[in-house]
């Protein structure tokens, strides 16, 4: 009985050794792939380190480029658009790899999987280095545009200097001038002044102070009776008498008056407020206050005074020197006003 047993014993197979050696050789694998793993792992993780590193001199670069630059915004934009790309890059590769860890953690089978997957990261890897290579040149490139900027900056500054200190002279100058010429110009009034007085003193002294001649201001004022009958505009004889006075006057005077003062004598018709009836030559007021001043200027310059110096206006009824509706005060308005002036 007990030989039988003896003889089933040595008939049966030990396999526990065999199992112990695969399990061995199983576990030495997994630590081998884990081995592999843990080093593409701190490979990774060494160029991740770096890639936020040369992120940050971009980031901050590109930071000093926005603000020294605004004529480079558009070269700029793409700089960081590329710079964006690769934090998504770099975001989607830690994500990859992240899931890659839990595929190795939950399942070894896999393994090979994963492997090819880090061959593609560190092949993407590789791409994202060029680009950030490329993006480095572009900020270089920047770099010198904004330091040509620059200087083109400084020369625009130190001619802007020099252009206010222009200015500034150019303003006293003008200035100087200003005053100078309002000195000159008072001078030329003071001068006209007093050849105006002299010549209303001549006036007055041809024309004998007569009553319906005066001089009112700085004109010398005649009534309108003295040179022309009612509604006329032909100057009668004693009207021409006096204008022929007149006209001796103004060529006296024109010999005195220094060439540089450029003197005219201005000839102003004026009527009352009484309408004309528009079946006349003259359709109103306007018309006979410009043909009697337009005919006291043709006189003179008859006479030999020079057309240079003669200038004919008409009035109307609107520029009388007596506002009162009478007979009186409509015969003050009707008058011829002479005035020297200046052209």
């Amino acid at each position: 009985m007990a030989l039988a047993r003896a003889r089933r014993r040595e008939r049966a197979v030990d396999y526990w050794p065999g199992f112990v050696d695969a399990m061995a050789t199983l576990l030495l694998a997994i630590m081998f792939l884990l081995s592999v793993f843990v080093l593409a792992q701190f490979f990774l993780s060494q160029e991740i380190t770096s890639r936020d590193a040369v992120l940050d001199r971009l980031n901050a670069q590109v930071n000093e480029l926005t603000q020294l630059l605004a004529l480079e915004q558009a070269n700029f934009q793409d700089a960081e658009d590329q710079l964006a790309s690769l934090r998504a890059s770099l975001a989607d590769a830690e994500a990859e790899q992240s899931r890659l860890e839990q595929l190795l953690a939950s399942d070894t089978g896999r393994s090979e999987a994963a492997q090819q997957q880090i061959g593609t990261l560190t092949g993407e890897l590789e791409e994202e280095r060029q680009v950030s290579q490329r993006a480095l040149s572009q900020v270089e490139l920047l770099n010198q545009q904004i330091s040509a900027l620059r200087q083109q900056i400084g020369a625009l500054e130190a001619a802007l200097d020099v252009s206010e200190q222009r200015d500034v002279e150019a303003k006293a100058k003008i200035a100087d001038l200003g005053r100078r010429l309002n000195v000159a110009l008072a001078q030329r009034v003071q001068e006209l002044n007093r050849y105006r007085s002299d010549f209303f003193g001549r006036l007055r002294e041809i024309l004998s102070d007569r009553e319906n001649i005066r001089i009112v201001g700085d004109r010398f004022v005649f009534q309108s009776e003295v040179l022309f009958a009612s509604g006329a505009t032909e100057i009668n004889e004693n009207g021409q008498e006096e204008m022929q006075k007149l006209a001796g006057a103004i060529l006296d005077l024109q010999k005195e008056i220094p060439p540089e003062i450029d003197w005219v004598l201005r000839v102003d018709g004026h009527t009352d407020n009484v309408p004309l009836s528009g079946t006349g030559r003259y359709r109103d007021n306007w018309e006979l206050s410009t043909a009697r001043a337009t005919a006291v200027v043709k006189f003179l310059i008859e006479n030999g005074v020079p057309s240079d110096r003669l200038v004919a206006a008409g009035f109307g009824e609107f520029q009388p020197l007596d506002a009162a509706d009478t007979q009186e005060a409509r015969a003050r308005n009707r008058r011829i006003e002479l005035k020297l002036t200046e052209k």
